[in-house]
């Protein structure tokens, strides 16, 4: 098995600060291109020079509203493309440093399945519900680190309008629902969430029932994407790791069973009226 366990492998958490680095290098690389020197620019972005000197270091994190401001000074191309670069940023930096490989997978990803047993889906979470699972972390987290985590989820979620031509497919367990993890209300916000994103003409939701006798997926949640250039990757995780899968004889082991569990979950219609059912009994 081709596996790239976070535990072993210790770039991992540099990768945003090498991100950070970038970043820095392309604002940089604007600003001089417009013929501008640091204290020129500062003040039309409305920071100090010394500011925009460690955000070009990689020091800093860039503020959400540089790359608006950069496009009043840089122009709309530049504005576009520091815009980009900032999400990309804000994505990563809410996510835990074993799961970031795999969320740059899944950036690029043309089709994306997703089997869930613990939890509903990072993608398919409306904020309450992010707030809710990172309010009930061990050790506990401080309420900026919780509001970091659900901006950086939300920004992730993105990827569902962004990319209209990937092929979403989700299959959760009914239990994880049955759960009411919030509460009865949050429960209802999902149910609702749930319903309106299995509207996309790109996305498609099935409910595993909470009896299947036939379940294939024993073994616990998977996911999997396929690459721009046709190449398979399957992901697991557990408590703060997770195995980045390249092997093709492992991936197609990931891709058999999930073609079972979508077969054996409630097809979409069936999905849709399990959760009506459900939300009204809430």
């Amino acid at each position: 098995m081709t596996a790239d366990h976070e535990g072993a492998t210790a770039n991992s958490e540099s990768e945003l600060s090498d991100s950070l680095r970038t970043f820095g290098a392309v604002l940089k690389a604007l600003r001089e291109a417009a013929g501008l020197t640091q204290e020129d620019f500062a003040p039309r972005v409305q920071y100090s020079p010394a500011y925009i000197a460690k955000i070009e270091q990689g020091k800093r994190f860039p503020p959400a509203s540089l790359p608006e401001k950069a496009a009043e000074a840089l122009g709309p191309v530049a504005g576009k493309v520091l815009g980009a670069a900032a999400r990309s940023l804000r994505r990563k930096a809410g996510l835990a440093s074993w799961f970031l490989q795999w969320a740059g997978v899944e950036e690029e990803a043309i089709t994306l399945y997703a089997y869930e047993c613990r939890g509903v889906p990072g993608l398919l979470q409306p904020e309450e519900y992010i707030r809710a699972v990172f309010e009930r972390q061990l050790p506990p987290l401080t309420g900026t680190q919780i509001h970091r985590q659900v901006t950086a989820r939300l920004e992730r979620q993105r990827l569902l309008t962004e990319r209209p031509n990937t092929a979403f497919s989700f299959i959760v367990e009914q239990g994880v629902l049955e759960r009411r993890v919030g509460g009865a209300a949050v429960t209802a916000d999902v149910i609702d969430h749930l319903l309106s994103i299995g509207r996309y003409t790109n996305v498609e939701i099935q409910i595993m029932p909470l009896r299947q006798e036939d379940h294939t997926g024993i073994d616990g949640q998977m996911y999997l994407a396929e690459s721009p250039g046709n190449q398979w990757f399957g992901y697991i995780e557990g408590h703060r790791s997770s195995a980045l899968l390249t092997a093709p004889s492992e991936v197609s082991i990931l891709l058999q069973r999930y073609g079972k569990l979508r077969s054996q979950a409630l097809d979409c219609r069936a999905t849709v009226n399990l959760l009506e059912q459900m939300r009204g009994a809430l």
